[in-house]
């Protein structure tokens, strides 16, 4: 039967495995009451107690006094109750404390089987609250196995696993059992194959954290990432800002020497990465988004939230990118439509009047982004790009 032993024994539980003990003997008190009405009767009102204190157990059924027993097993005639205690009347429960002796090998078989479920539950239910913690968060893992493609990595301290599908991958890169890689907890959910941890490095919440981790300053909120647009193993755009008058936010990411910048590049397994400030002026955001290129004017039509961007005819390309990549970014960073035109092509044309508001934008909108040959340096594209 169970015993002093049994109840240590979920001390012991209590202490290493972190376990509630008072939800525990809930759960195995409702079970061994599912029990004992399986063996003498489903239905039986009856208890099970179980007293750790005084490492007991006890066996309760309960019937209601009627003047006539229709239901033998839940109701007692007010004359039997009497002969338990005189002072019972019609209505009252009457409380019974039944042998435990047949009752102790299916009992300990129930307790077994109990403690081994709930044991499961309960550790998997403390490692879901304690990876709950880590969602978007960066982490360092090891590369556990790779299965078609897909990445299974071993989270640290835990018994669980993350996956990280080829989507969710660098494009380009390559991955061996037993690396070390930093990854990006998007998503933990539970499952009846358990918990499962969803970790990228393409998303831009993983670029994000690598800049938090990287930068002192932006860890602490005195520069804020505004927004970030991505192309997973090519380019990201970073739009930075800060209200600190002596902070410059570029250089401040960029580093000493660009330490910490070619920091972040490197982890991105080369991808090049923009640094734009951010600004309130929409125009002037736009023109800066589509950094390296220079832009000579800007045109919005507000309710359509469009543009219209005029470049030097030799810096055509370099706006628009490879496939378009630059002003694609620049629209996804900035929220705004971006068709990119050459100063000569517009001038060119014949066209009515405007539908946009045409801010000039000279070098004098472009002092705050710093030395653009810097820039240039800092993240090199090919004019055929």
């Amino acid at each position: 039967m169970i015993n002093k032993d049994f109840f240590q024994a979920l001390e012991d539980l209590q202490a290493e495995k972190k376990i509630d003990k008072d939800t525990f003997i809930q759960t195995l008190e409702t079970a061994l009451t599912s029990a004992y009405k399986k063996m003498y009767g489903e239905a039986k009102s009856a208890l099970v107690k179980l007293n750790p204190e005084k490492n007991t157990i006890r066996i309760y059924s309960y019937k209601t006094i009627v003047d006539n027993v229709e239901d033998p097993d839940k109701e007692i005639s007010l004359a039997e109750a009497k002969l338990i205690k005189k002072s019972f009347k019609v209505g009252d429960i009457v409380q019974t404390e039944e042998s435990t002796k047949d009752f102790g090998r299916i009992a300990a078989q129930t307790a077994k089987q109990v403690v081994m479920q709930k044991l499961k539950e309960m550790e998997r239910q403390n490692a879901l609250d304690e990876l709950s913690e880590k969602e978007d968060e960066l982490l360092t893992t090891i590369v556990k196995r790779i299965d078609n493609g897909t990445v299974y990595v071993q989270i640290s301290n835990s018994h669980t696993e993350g996956v990280m599908l080829p989507s969710d991958q660098i494009p380009g890169e390559k991955f061996n059992v037993g690396d070390r890689v930093k990854v990006y907890v998007k998503k933990i959910k539970d499952s009846f194959k358990g918990t499962q941890i969803q970790v990228t490095r393409s998303n831009i919440g993983f670029v994000r954290k690598l800049f938090e981790l990287e930068i002192p300053e932006v860890a602490n909120g005195d520069i804020v990432i505004k927004n970030i647009a991505r192309d997973p193993g090519n380019r990201t755009k970073v739009a930075v800002y800060t209200s600190k008058q002596n902070i410059d936010p570029i250089g401040t990411c960029v580093g000493f020497h660009g330490q910490r910048i070619d920091t972040i590049i490197s982890e991105l397994n080369g991808e090049k990465i923009d640094l734009i400030e951010y600004t309130d002026d929409p125009l002037e955001y736009i023109a800066r988004a589509l950094s390296p290129a220079k832009v000579l004017s800007v045109e919005t039509n507000e309710s359509l939230k469009a543009s219209r961007v005029i470049v030097p005819d030799d810096k055509l390309s370099l706006a628009i990118g490879k496939n378009g990549q630059n002003v694609r970014l620049a629209a996804r960073l900035t929220g705004w439509k971006i068709e990119v035109k050459s100063e000569s092509s517009v001038s060119a044309q014949n066209t009515k009047e405007p539908e946009y508001e045409l801010t000039e934008l000279n070098d004098d909108a472009f002092e705050d982004l710093g030395d653009l040959e810097e820039l240039e340096d800092l993240t090199p594209i090919d004019d055929e790009e």
